[in-house]
């Protein structure tokens, strides 16, 4: 199944994909549906409105999650480009649900910076309650995945060792369009091609397969040190290609188009703008 959160006049929805239309699952967003047990089968057999897939205002897929983990340094060729060893294990950061964008809304450059960067990743979802998962209790926790532009602030992130500080800008972070669950890309260990285009020019291209740290793997790591809950999400880190590690560096300005997609769950299309 292919699920969405979208605006409407009368506020967020859960749809399901079908065709060129999005049908309406009864519940305000996936968050909801993912907290309802069962939601696997509400979700296939809910039959209410339906909304047209042309122009659908897609907000975040969950907008609200209770927290959003992030992966460093998860792609061997991303993590030579930074100057930086393999890790032994993941590197974790947060991010918070004021941090989160629709896939298709405008990325606003924040006014404090020159050094905006994209980051294109696989993002898992979680759809049950977890702590000290096991590797098969992990695997059942992974209701899907979608696609992250984790937007970084470059020079706000590497004024100290800590880098939250420059992954966390208000309304920054692309999340969507659609949560796409495990039968539909291969299962819970998808090997998927993920790249950026900035206005047509391919910036990055790798595959999910080539992950130092897989979904399952990455879900056992955190849900033993936090518990992860239904409509949490993971975002696994991204690879080589960022505008930062580039000679000479290039970051976005202002009104570029950043398209970060991931081969069978769609993409992020957005317009860089500058703050008002």
């Amino acid at each position: 199944m292919r699920l969405a959160t979208i605006r409407t006049p009368d506020g967020t929805r859960a749809v399901r994909l079908e065709g060129e239309t999005l049908v309406d699952l009864g519940v305000s967003d996936l968050g909801a549906l993912l907290a309802t047990p069962g939601w696997t089968a509400t979700a296939a057999a809910a039959t209410g409105t339906s909304y047209p897939v042309e122009g659908a205002d897609f907000a975040p897929v969950v907008p609200q999650p209770s927290k959003v983990v992030c992966v460093g340094h998860n792609y061997s060729n991303h993590i030579k480009e930074m100057g930086r060893d393999l890790p032994s294990y993941p590197t974790l950061f947060p991010k918070f649900a004021d941090t989160l964008i629709g896939a298709h809304d405008d990325i606003v450059k924040p006014a404090e910076t020159d050094a905006l960067d994209w980051e294109v990743e696989l993002v898992v979802v979680i759809g049950e309650e977890v702590r000290r998962a096991d590797e098969e209790q992990a695997a059942a926790a992974i209701a899907g995945f979608t696609v992250m532009n984790d937007v970084s602030v470059r020079d706000w992130q590497f004024r100290t060792i800590e880098w939250t500080q420059g992954k966390i800008w208000d309304s920054s972070t692309p999340v969507g369009p659609y949560l796409v669950t495990p039968d539909e890309v291969g299962g819970v260990r998808p090997a998927l091609r993920v790249s950026t285009t900035v206005d047509g020019t391919v910036m990055q291209s790798d595959d999910t397969g080539t992950l130092l740290f897989d979904p399952v793997f990455l879900v056992q790591y955190v849900s033993t040190v936090i518990t992860l809950r239904p409509g949490d999400l993971i975002a696994t880190g991204t690879p080589a290609g960022v505008g930062h590690a580039r000679d000479p560096k290039i970051y976005l300005v202002g009104g570029e188009q950043v398209v970060t997609e991931v081969e069978g769950l769609g993409a992020c299309v957005n317009r860089v703008v500058k703050d008002a």
